[in-house]
């Protein structure tokens, strides 16, 4: 975590003054609260303290876990710029859905939704603001936005496309105020499955339709076959003799409404649709590698980070922990079952990764349902004790970093685009391997600033209200201090991010 740097408040239609007037690429993030005068009427010393508090628990934290720089906050927004484009969609989205996490237990009237526009542009950055076009079209789809919502520019679009785990809905090119060229908008979907959905949602209902003109369209030529007397006289008053040519049988109203085009699956597993659940898979169930845990006592956390304190002894139970990471070839067992939310890409015996907190609990439910045993994700306490394999130092291995032991930016190994296979490293002293680098790790843990509170009794500190998790480990992206046995972050619980997976607990 680094410092927050946030410039003056400053109004953006005075010019800077003359002089040197350096200028930087910047990814610009525009954000703003959805009726906030009418909020602000209704409950002003209310809604002032509710603003404050998401603009220092949620906002100012995202941007700096990020990468980020908060240029100023606006009273019922917000300023803030990147180097990277990634970094700003993903911080953009983690402050989404944080807000709906906060917001589901309040009335609709009194939920603080953000809009947010995000844009590419060439800024002039100043000591207490920044200036230009990019912040200006930045400002401009953030006020189409929808609230809850995150809009981005094309520039942005052809930055992230491959790069963020998400999807784009294009909204087509837009003319904004003060902008001469229309700008290309595109809205963001957090899952990238939502493309898909938002697609079928509208292809039923053009089939819907479809039925619905196919069905009146028989009626008018039924009622119009019906309506001609004289020819159905004539019919009638043919001798018995003469050959009689039947008109093709006509549908009944009530046999036209059988013959309706019946909606496509997809409309039928729409969210209003109840979705039986799945069964266990008749085939045995792959079940990783477990290594069984005795348990004692010992010293959770460093001085380190403020995050890791106070430094507090915990007492753990037997339990069992799994060897490696949980791999793509274990997930996509679950993914070919329809319970895992993707199919995973990557080598079978590479650790899956892109996965959410709550990706990572439809994993452990699936397994306990398919095997009848207790899995489960570890807790903090258990994870942490398992990652020091009986040490103290500040790795598992000793107080100093050595190539081989594990996958990180620095620890020793080439730079590489994917975590390693698991097991490429060496095992800690309880046979786990992988417990620091290669893969970020989600436990079972709300995400809580210090071990103020923290249980004692090594079991997970959990909330009906959380909206963030606890992460472990590090990866191959990350430098070595977050290899340590006592590294901890928290990340948000439904969005899913490239460097994540997991690891499994058994309870005895």
């Amino acid at each position: 975590m680094g410092e927050i740097r946030s410039f003056k408040s400053g109004n953006q239609d005075e010019p800077p003054p003359h002089g040197a007037m350096p200028r930087r690429l910047a990814a610009i993030i525009v954000g703003d609260i959805a009726s906030y005068s009418r909020m602000m009427q209704a409950d002003e010393e209310g809604t002032h303290v509710r603003v404050k508090r998401i603009e220092r628990d949620l906002i100012y934290p995202s941007i700096v876990e990020h990468h980020g720089t908060l240029v100023k906050t606006t009273g019922d927004g917000f300023i803030a710029i990147f180097d990277s484009p990634v970094e700003a969609v993903r911080c953009s989205i983690v402050i989404q859905q944080n807000l709906i996490g906060r917001n589901a237990p309040l009335p609709k009237h009194s939920r603080l939704e953000y809009r947010i526009g995000v844009n590419l542009g060439d800024v002039i950055v100043e000591s207490d603001d920044v200036y230009g076009d990019g912040v200006n079209i930045a400002t401009r789809i953030e006020g189409i936005a929808e609230p809850g919502q995150v809009y981005i520019s094309g520039a942005i679009y052809e930055q992230i496309k491959h790069k963020v785990v998400c999807g784009y809905e294009s909204l087509g090119d837009r003319k904004v105020k003060n902008i001469t060229d229309p700008v290309r908008v595109y809205r963001v979907l957090p899952d990238a499955d939502a493309v898909g959905k938002t697609r079928s949602r509208r292809e039923n209902a053009l089939i819907f339709l479809l039925a619905i003109t196919v069905l009146m369209m028989a009626t008018g030529v039924l009622w119009y076959l019906l309506a001609q007397p004289g020819r159905m006289g004539e019919q009638a008053a043919a001798p018995p003799t003469a050959p009689v040519v039947s008109p093709v049988p006509q549908p009944l109203p009530r046999e036209a409404a059988k013959q309706t085009p019946q909606p496509s699956p997809s409309l039928a597993s729409s969210p209003s649709a109840p979705t039986p659940a799945p069964s266990p898979s008749a085939t045995p169930v792959r079940e990783p590698e477990m290594i069984a845990i005795r348990g004692g006592s010992f010293a959770m956390g460093s001085n380190e980070d403020p995050t890791e304190r106070p430094v507090h002894q915990v007492t753990i139970k037997p339990f069992s922990i799994g060897k490696y990471p949980v791999t793509v070839q274990e997930w996509n067992e679950c993914a070919a079952a329809k319970v895992c939310g993707f199919t995973a890409t990557g080598k079978d015996d590479a650790p899956v990764s892109n996965v959410s907190w709550t990706d990572a609990q439809q994993y452990v439910a699936w397994l306990a349902q398919a095997t009848k045993k207790p899995y489960r994700l570890p807790s903090e306490a258990e994870w942490e004790y398992a990652a020091r394999g009986g040490t103290q130092t500040k790795y598992w291995w000793g107080d100093k970093l050595q190539p081989g032991m594990a996958g990180c930016k620095d620890c020793g190994e080439l730079a590489a685009e994917q975590p390693a296979k698991v097991g490429s490293f060496k095992p800690n002293p309880f046979g786990l391997y992988d417990m620091g680098g290669g893969i970020d790790q989600w436990v079972a843990d709300c995400w809580h600033r210090t071990y103020q509170g923290a249980p004692s009794d090594g079991s997970a500190r959990t909330s009906a209200d959380c909206s963030s998790h606890v992460l472990r480990s590090g990866s191959w992206k990350n430098d070595s201090r977050y290899v340590r046995p006592s590294n901890r972050g928290g990340y948000d619980t439904g969005v899913r991010y490239p460097t994540h997976g997991f690891r499994i607990a058994l309870s005895p």
